[in-house]
């Protein structure tokens, strides 16, 4: 079952299928905590695709964010040329959107994933993530073991089959388990 991308929904790190949080009792984007089996899913195990991708595995906005460069640039050409002693430094501004559109990241490696945002990064290793928390329109977040949460720039609900396929199933895609449910 794939619930809609507008519902809060937490995916489990350790293989179990998606549960949506309102059906469980959970209210207001909390979590729900996962079950601790103590083993993890892998590619085979969970007959996924044996092809699995070379690693380190980036998430970046899609090159079409780009597009918001020159019309900010429009923009700031405008009110620059209403008063350039007072809004001229509005032009140093499509730069620093680009710079920010180069910058921010998830990136999925051996170790864990590694969330670059505006102005920091953190590591978070694969046996510290307990699932993944979407709510309706928020950023992904890693939910952890101590009950913190990372967010995960730049994925989306649709990127959870390659993000399933880059953990080596760590993290279980809910498109592949609503398939083998059908």
């Amino acid at each position: 079952m794939v619930p809609h991308p507008g519902k809060t929904l937490v995916v489990g790190a350790t293989g179990e299928r998606p549960a949506d949080l309102r059906r469980c009792g959970c209210h207001n984007g909390s979590v729900s905590s996962a079950a601790s089996s103590g083993s993890e899913s892998t590619p085979a195990a969970s007959g996924a695709d044996p092809e699995v991708p070379e690693l380190p595995q980036t998430f970046r906005l899609s090159k079409l964010a780009y597009f918001a460069v020159p019309m900010a640039f429009l923009v700031a050409l405008v009110l620059a040329g209403a008063s350039l002693p007072w809004l001229g430094w509005t032009l140093i501004l499509p730069v620093f959107l680009a710079l920010w559109i180069a910058r921010i990241r998830t990136v999925v490696t051996e170790d864990g994933l590694r969330a670059v945002s505006t102005f920091s990064a953190r590591d978070v290793s694969w046996p510290e993530i307990e699932g993944l928390q979407f709510t309706k329109w928020g950023p992904v977040r890693a939910v952890l073991a101590d009950d913190t949460r990372v967010k995960l720039p730049t994925i989306t609900f649709q990127d959870l089959p390659r993000l399933s396929a880059a953990s080596r199933g760590r993290i279980p895609d809910p498109y592949a388990s609503a398939d083998a449910a059908r």
